[in-house]
């Protein structure tokens, strides 16, 4: 029990080593032998675990993926209208971002060309899939206009949040990633919800972000 529970205590640090290098260098750049000295772990420790580098960045994506279904069910089971938790979600795979590497370099690994195996799907298509289906459900409640084109605003608004998260890891420190989501959904708000309910939405860009900030600074 004790000799499988450091091995699964070395494959998280290898992989925490693995994910903040890709952050920061990204997959091309980033060398076994680099992993190996950051984790200071072997060579053999890392070989055991994962055969490839590939294996790695799979490993990562795969708990990236895990992580945003987590957060999706999560806010699914509060009862929340389909706007509010679709903002709700994109705050809490913001908070994933900032509170460490793996959500972070997940994102970089599926922009930066590194291929997704089944089963695993592409985080982007899961995103597409959340976002259609929170998109619907706020039309039928009347908090978006109802003749918004679901399927061209989903990939509008997947890449505003995947392109707000690329230029921000380029130019700022994780921690600014609340503020700039919230100011992407100001833009959006004003774009696809009625005057009379936006406030309350635009009131709630502004919480989100304080919120995923009061819990990034514990």
């Amino acid at each position: 029990m004790a000799r499988q529970l450091r091995a699964e205590q070395t494959r998280t640090t290898i992989i925490t080593a693995a994910a903040d290098l890709f952050d920061r260098h990204g997959y091309e750049s980033t060398s076994l032998s680099d992993i190996v000295e950051h984790a200071q772990v072997t060579k053999g420790a890392l070989y055991f675990h994962f055969a490839a580098k590939e294996d790695l960045a799979h490993a990562i994506m795969e708990l990236q993926s895990q992580a945003s279904r987590r957060v999706a069910c999560e806010i699914d089971d509060r009862g929340y209208s389909s706007l509010e938790s679709l903002m709700r979600l994109t705050f809490g795979i913001t908070r994933l971002s900032v509170e460490g590497p793996v959500a972070r370099a997940g994102l970089r690994l599926a922009t930066g060309g590194v291929a997704v195996r089944p089963p695993l799907r592409h985080p982007f298509t899961e995103w597409l899939e959340l976002i259609s289906r929170g998109l619907a459900g706020a039309i039928r409640e009347a908090d978006v206009h109802p003749d918004v084109d679901v399927d061209a605003v989903a990939h509008s608004l997947v890449c505003s949040f995947v392109g707000t998260r690329v230029v921000t890891r380029t130019h700022e420190p994780p921690t600014r990633l609340p503020r700039r989501m919230a100011e992407m959904w100001y833009v959006l708000i004003r774009g696809l919800v009625p005057v009379p309910r936006r406030p309350r939405y635009l009131s709630l860009a502004t919480r989100l972000e304080r919120e995923v900030m009061a819990v990034c600074a514990v």
